[in-house]
């Protein structure tokens, strides 16, 4: 947890279904996902790579110490909420927004899953055709 005098920065990061509120501090880079390191909670080094991101790209990732809270959907899913709300924070601490607008950071990913549709087996899946 945060010390009373440090100052704390906060972004929202929604992917699919996810939902990933990010608090971000001055510190030496640790990053901690719903209590756990990030890589005792993450599955896939990718997808630790991926999250961090944001501070690579800002060339801040031994400068803040990242928390997040993250809620729903799977681990892919859940790192790019992670990596969102991330981008949210480091812009509401003052980091070049350009950079992270550039790389695409700062924009949320709208794809979702589409949803099933009655008379079909899954959202554009039909039933097998059958002649005779």
């Amino acid at each position: 947890m945060a010390k009373k005098d440090s100052v704390q920065y906060y972004g929202t990061g929604r992917r699919k279904s996810s939902v990933a509120r990010v608090y971000v501090t001055l510190g030496s880079g640790k990053i901690i996902v719903n209590d756990k390191d990030v890589n005792e909670y993450m599955p896939y080094a990718t997808l630790v790579m991926d999250l961090k991101q944001p501070l690579v790209l800002t060339g801040t990732d031994a400068k803040y110490d990242v928390r997040a809270e993250v809620k729903g959907g799977g681990f892919t899913g859940q790192a790019g909420a992670i990596r969102l709300g991330l981008a949210r924070a480091l812009l509401e601490a003052g980091v070049d927004r350009k950079t992270l607008k550039v790389a695409g950071m700062v924009t949320r990913d709208p794809r979702a899953k589409e949803r099933k549709k009655y008379g079909l087996k899954a959202a554009r899946r039909a039933p097998q055709f059958s002649k005779r």
